[in-house]
């Protein structure tokens, strides 16, 4: 459906999501956390069937849904046969009726009607190692619009795609990309070929095979120039010009110069960075604080990074001591103390100190 690599983006940095579930997220994720480690709810699957538990691992909403993404703003998107809302208490309040549906943010959610109903992505992203890039997802027919938390249509389906609202815009599908206010008002025509979520005032686009920045008010604040982008974080963005990522300030100019096979976004002054075969993480001056060595790394979040050594993910601190030691095929960053991780085919979460507070299933 959606772009889940923005979503939590888009949602954090560019993985964190505003939500009573802090997403990552990508992301992620562009709002400032709102909950605590008390009330936060983590999906959880057992036996096909979905719910969510707190992060000491007790079951507070029965799995049985199709499939669920995280909280935000007390609702969290949940299937059955088709999407709908449920609250903390996993009461639904707005009735199954979408054919997808998003996570709530600043106040509405993008849901989309016709086309049939979406593969049902699961909220984590599964290479938190491969750092976020923009682009469009949608597809298989259908027009995207957006609802309040009570289920009435805000702004009628009538878009190709569409994404999660950001500093008081989202950006649409209308053949091309564009960008609407919360009434529904184009305030960016549809122009561009893809385009990310709002951050630090600036987003992400693509024109004519390049990808550069837009401000709110649609004008050019970095011409499109680049081969790849990512949102801002931090006062830098990670881009990529001849085959090698760097980072540019706000007005565009080069504040680490294009030297990295691969780069993730600034998190507590912190960036993974890929030097040749090996991950380690920079300063916003570009010096490596914690040298390549890794064969996959995460953003930094609650101290922590989930980095990838002999084939396993693990996590670091952040003067790259392995705290809890490379064991999981899959590892996320940690939201409001707990970590989700996968292993055999089954995934569970873990604390800080690396015990399962639910253990792995399927």
């Amino acid at each position: 459906m959606f772009s889940r690599a923005e979503s939590v983006k888009s949602r954090t940095n560019n993985y964190m999501k505003k939500s009573c579930f802090c997403f990552l997220l990508g992301a992620v994720l562009n709002a400032a956390l709102v909950c605590t480690a008390a009330d936060a709810l983590f999906p959880v699957v057992v036996g096909g069937r979905w719910g969510f538990i707190n992060n000491s691992g007790t079951v507070v909403i029965n799995p049985q849904f199709d499939r669920v993404q995280v909280f935000a703003e007390g609702l969290a998107p949940a299937r059955t046969g088709r999407w709908g809302f449920v609250d903390t208490s996993g009461k639904i309040v707005i009735n199954p009726q979408f054919d997808e549906a998003d996570i709530f943010s600043e106040g509405l959610a993008p849901v989309k009607l016709g086309g049939g109903p979406g593969p049902g992505v699961p909220y984590y992203d599964p290479r938190p190692y491969d750092p976020f890039h923009i682009g469009g997802g949608g597809g298989g027919g259908g027009r995207y619009g957006y609802v309040d938390s009570s289920g009435k249509y805000v702004i009628n389906p009538q878009f190709d795609n569409a994404k999660e609202f950001s500093e008081g815009l989202a950006a649409v599908k209308m053949g091309h990309w564009g960008f609407v206010d919360k009434t529904g008002k184009v305030v960016i025509n549809p122009q561009f070929d893809e385009a990310g979520s709002f951050s630090g005032g600036l987003a992400v686009i693509k024109l004519g095979g390049q990808f550069g920045f837009t401000d709110t008010k649609g004008s050019m604040a970095i011409n499109p120039q680049f081969e790849r982008a990512q949102a801002f974080s931090e006062g830098l963005a990670a881009v990529r010009s001849g085959g090698k990522w760097g980072f540019v300030n706000k007005s565009g100019n080069l504040e680490i110069n294009p030297q990295f096979e691969d780069a993730g976004s600034f998190a507590k002054g912190l960036a993974p960075v890929r030097q040749g075969k090996h991950w380690g993480f920079i300063d916003p001056s570009g010096k490596f604080t914690i040298n390549a060595q890794f064969d996959g790394a995460a953003p930094f979040s609650e101290g922590v990074a989930a980095v990838k050594q002999s084939g396993h993910w693990g996590y670091s601190d952040p003067t790259g001591k392995l705290v809890i030691n490379p064991q999981f095929d899959e590892a996320q960053s940690f939201t409001n103390g707990l970590a989700w991780v996968k292993t055999g085919g089954r995934f569970g979460y873990v604390d800080s100190s690396g015990k399962y507070v639910w253990n792995p299933t399927n």
